[in-house]
């Protein structure tokens, strides 16, 4: 009886583990983009709350204005902060926060698809709190519809007392 060893690996047998591979590794590289864009969509979702939170801030530091911050802000910085401010009243610094607010949302949001809204409601006395709405919205990538765009939007709800 003759018997025949074979020894080593034949070419199709390292084919099939070449394709195989291939397989797997594409789809690591669809897990890798999927996870590239969930990380976008999460950045900006960081980025909207953190702007709420900021304007909301400066309405709990400014309650006096109360409407004014749901009012068209100034065209432009009124210095009511910074090196070289100047004296001015709780409804002339409401607009200067919306102003500046706003610049901040289209620093955080390029290509101009953000924008940053207040709304408010007044107590119905003075012991009520009034209450501001807070919207951050913007256009994301669509994942899976026809749109190119998605709308997307944060929305933060606050009470603060007029004093």
């Amino acid at each position: 009886m003759n018997r025949r060893h074979a020894r080593g690996v034949t070419i199709v047998e390292m084919l099939v583990a070449f394709v195989v591979l291939s397989i797997g590794m594409l789809g690591l590289a669809g897990l890798f983009a999927v996870t590239l864009r969930s990380s976008g969509n999460a950045i900006q979702r960081v980025l909207a709350v953190d702007l709420a939170s900021d304007i909301a801030d400066r309405i709990r530091s400014n309650r006096r204005a109360g409407e004014a911050y749901s009012a068209d802000p100034v065209a432009a910085d009124d210095k009511c902060v910074g090196e070289s401010s100047v004296t001015c009243s709780p409804e002339e610094m409401a607009k200067n926060d919306v102003w500046l607010w706003r610049q901040q949302i289209a620093q955080a949001f390029p290509g101009g698809t953000a924008i940053g809204t207040v709304g408010y409601s007044g107590g119905s006395s003075r012991l009520a709190p009034s209450t501001y709405t807070i919207q951050v919205s913007w256009k994301d990538r669509a994942r899976n519809s026809g749109e190119l765009y998605e709308p997307q939007e944060y929305r933060l709800e606050i009470q603060a007392p007029a004093y």
